[in-house]
């Protein structure tokens, strides 16, 4: 079989118990070479131990992972090669300067010569003038830094951003979302959970979302957009105290001074029907227009969740 038919990481019926609690309940992922992968779902979704299944820091109770062909428990040293994870929490070692630290974590995976390329992850990542600071005295922002570049230090094929912009600055996030669109751009297959919704909708080409250990829905960005059955019509009245007509009054899910939004099923409700009759009922409206769904109406359709975590 070529290498580019193995999939970047497959998930095969992954359960994981502690005691009498089913953190995961058969879930099946499947990520391809390449993809831009949104992994995403509520506090408590199951998200954080299937990374950990498949950086190998734990193990499923059945089921299995491969990360580019590599079984997580059978072939370990190659699947944990295979994956670079960057991880929610800062954990680092204090007693090592920035570039100490990678260079150790090169050793880690074999690579003796790595300098270069540490040398431009320490750019890319403007921590040119911070390779010698130990990690102790730097700020939470920098410490996002270097566990980014520690999770890269090795090449990885599979890079696994888990929360990667939670509680940084706007340039930080910005220099992180260029490395990754370059490393996606390479060919390297990154897989990302966030709680910005709006970072998946923008990046990811298919989304699974997790609820209680299982996998709700899984498809592409414009698949998942498309469930969504509603749109939002917002108009702008030109008296806030017109009384509405029940057609258009029992659609409204918000209405402030002379704004008003209404929600409209989009296979049978039409946005001109409710002109028409707001025309009839004598309102007049100085400005119209539609709002197609976003990624947080259909995670809250699904989950039932306002925030994926």
């Amino acid at each position: 079989m070529a290498t580019s038919d193995i999939p970047a990481v497959d998930i095969a019926d992954v359960r994981k118990h502690y005691g009498l609690l089913e953190a995961l309940k058969g879930v099946d992922l499947r990520i391809e070479q390449g993809e831009f992968f949104g992994l995403l779902g509520p506090n408590g979704a199951g998200k954080s131990t299937l990374i950990g299944i498949m950086a190998g820091l734990a193990r499923a109770s059945s089921g299995r992972v491969r990360i580019m062909g590599h079984d997580t428990v059978s072939d370990f040293r190659r699947a944990r090669a295979a994956l670079g994870v960057v991880p929610q929490e800062l954990v680092y070692d204090p007693f090592f300067s920035v570039r100490e630290l990678l260079e150790l974590q090169s050793g880690y995976f074999g690579l003796l010569r790595n300098g270069p390329w540490i040398d431009e992850l320490l750019h890319v990542l403007d921590l040119t003038d911070k390779a010698d600071a130990n990690m102790q005295a730097l700020s939470g922002g920098m410490k996002r830094r270097v566990l980014i570049a520690q999770a890269l230090v090795h090449r990885p094929p599979v890079v696994v951003l888990d929360e990667p912009t939670a509680g940084v600055d706007v340039e930080l996030r910005q220099a992180l979302w260029r490395l990754t669109r370059k490393l996606h751009g390479e060919g390297h297959t990154i897989v990302l959970t966030t709680h910005y919704l709006e970072e998946a909708e923008a990046l990811c080409d298919r989304i699974a979302i997790l609820d209680h250990g299982a996998v709700c829905a899984l498809d592409t960005k414009d698949g998942l957009l498309n469930r969504y059955p509603w749109r939002l019509l917002r108009l702008t009245l030109t008296d806030e105290h017109a009384v509405l007509p029940e057609a258009v009054s029992e659609r409204i899910v918000d209405r402030s001074g002379c704004g008003v939004t209404l929600r409209l099923r989009k296979d049978t409700d039409n946005a001109g029907e409710v002109l028409a009759a707001l025309f009839r009922a004598g309102v007049g409206v100085t400005d119209i227009h539609t709002e197609e769904p976003s990624l947080e109406d259909v995670f809250m359709e699904l989950t039932g969740d306002e925030e994926a975590a």
